[in-house]
């Protein structure tokens, strides 16, 4: 589903505009990108958390030329889907 196929179902559903549905979608996006930043975890209640992870430095190749390089520490953002949602999926 897409952020305007959202807003969509969002704008219909509670008798709001498209324009306000998305405002609201980033909205959401950027308290949760801000609670990460500052505490690291979020939860959205019946759909799963997220996390910010440390990816360690390693050493890579360039795939054209084959020479190493070395690939810096990285802080990355994981995901783990909650039991009830995965349980919607599976059916």
């Amino acid at each position: 589903m897409s952020q305007k196929e959202l807003a969509a179902a969002l704008a219909e559903d509670h008798g709001i505009s498209q324009v306000a549905a998305v405002q609201i979608i980033k909205s959401v996006g950027a308290y949760h990108a801000a609670e990460l930043a500052q505490d690291g975890k979020t939860t959205i209640t019946g759909v799963g958390n997220f996390a910010v992870k440390t990816r360690a430095a390693r050493e890579g190749r360039n795939p054209s030329t084959g020479e190493a390089l070395h690939i810096p520490e990285k802080k990355v953002v994981k995901f783990s889907c909650l039991t009830a949602l995965e349980d919607a999926v599976n059916g």
